[in-house]
């Protein structure tokens, strides 16, 4: 970012930008102009706010932060190393510093600080009427080595774009509302309807909400805009695989082929049916060496592992088929067989014995004990009283 005199003429969205539920998250800075409301947190690497700056959450900075005159945070405030606070700032939380904490007067902490480094009361100096100082003083001192490798710190280009949101702009899940041009990434993922002087919004990006501008409009490819799209007096430009999930109406209209519009279109001037190619980008390094050793091993996998494998259930009671306790037995069935499967049953198992088993073991049991003494008692009177009869005719006749 060059030092013009207004830097923050524009919204600048980097790559990768995220607005999660409750914060927006990005990999470089955040620089927010005065006199603006942003109504979620804010995680970066270092964080600058102008005066008068509303924070609706939290702000976590990896680095530096510096919030100036009359800014109101509605969260904690945490930083990785040195924290600016200028007169009449407000923190509803808790500020947690791991560097040098420079406070200015009247300065409200609700729920206190805590600083590891030195903690001084002073009006922090502008950032950029501190670099000029820094810079006379070493000229003047004469170390010219030392001055020019803070010009060369100073121009040097940064691993990630900042974030710059303008000044008297107004941020929130519901709306994105700016004076100025708007310039949104590749690989975003946005909340809230979004209102500038023209917008730009680059390739994969997902937007939950509408575009609205004055001037021209441009949808990046395979860009997912849930809401419409509309400028007043400007063109609209869709790239191939861009979805629109809601009407476009602008003055002319520059339609990919390959690109879906759902809702209704309407252009008041030319409409251009166009065909273009979608150049290939190339992706994004992994960000950690465990990544990277998974991405090569699944380049050398043709096939792919799945992260769930199904495992069938073993069941926990197992059906059982009773056996019968009493079998029949055909006609014509080997006794032999009979009695040799009678021997390989379970002694455990009860036998019931048969109905002609019951009569034959009556009979059986009859013969002896006490029923057979009185049978045979029996035969022996009968045949005794058989002879006496036989005695006594031949005495009648005689007679």
């Amino acid at each position: 970012m060059s030092l013009r005199s207004d830097p923050l003429d524009r919204l600048v969205i980097p790559d990768g930008t995220v607005v999660e539920e409750h914060d927006l998250v990005t990999n470089g800075d955040v620089v927010v102009g005065g006199q603006s409301t942003v109504e979620f947190g804010v995680r970066g690497r270092n964080v600058v706010a102008g005066e008068r700056v509303t924070f609706g959450g939290d702000i976590e900075a990896d680095g530096d932060c510096r919030l100036d005159m009359w800014c109101d945070v509605a969260g904690n405030v945490l930083v990785g190393q040195d924290a600016y606070l200028g007169e009449r700032v407000h923190v509803e939380g808790q500020l947690m510093v791991s560097g040098d904490l420079d406070i200015g007067d009247d300065v409200d902490i609700e729920r206190g600080f805590e600083a590891n480094g030195w903690i001084v009361i002073r009006n922090p100096m502008p950032t950029i009427v501190f670099i000029f100082v820094y810079l006379s003083q070493l000229l003047r001192l004469g170390e010219e080595e030392a001055a020019q490798e803070l010009v060369d710190e100073l121009q040097e280009e940064r691993e990630y774009e900042p974030v710059l949101i303008p000044r008297s702009a107004r941020v929130s899940d519901d709306a994105w509302r700016v004076s100025t041009p708007a310039a949104i990434g590749n690989d975003c993922r946005l909340h809230g309807n979004i209102r500038a002087k023209s917008l730009t919004v680059g390739a994969d990006t997902e937007i939950f909400g509408s575009l609205r501008a004055r001037g021209d409009v441009t949808v990046g490819p395979d860009t997912l805009i849930i809401g419409n799209v509309t400028t007043k007096g400007g063109t609209v430009r869709i790239a191939p695989g861009a979805e629109i999930r809601g009407e476009v109406s602008c003055e002319d209209l520059e339609l990919d082929d390959e690109a879906e519009v759902q809702g209704a279109i309407r252009a008041r001037g030319e409409m251009e049916i166009t065909h273009r190619e979608i150049p290939e980008r190339e992706p994004n390094p992994p960000a950690t060496a465990d990544a990277q050793r998974r991405e090569a091993e699944t380049e050398e996998t043709d096939e792919p592992i799945p992260a769930i494998t199904r495992i069938e259930p073993t069941p926990a009671i197992t059906r059982v088929e009773p056996e019968p306790a009493i079998r029949r037995v055909e006609e014509g069935t080997d006794i032999s067989e009979e009695e040799a499967d009678t021997d390989t049953e379970d002694p455990d198992t009860p036998v019931i014995p048969d109905a002609e088993e019951v009569a034959g073991g009556t009979a059986a049991a009859s013969e002896g004990g006490l029923a057979g003494a009185l049978a045979d008692a029996e035969r022996d009177h009968g045949s005794l009283g058989t002879g006496t009869a036989a005695e006594e005719t031949p005495s009648e006749a005689e007679q």
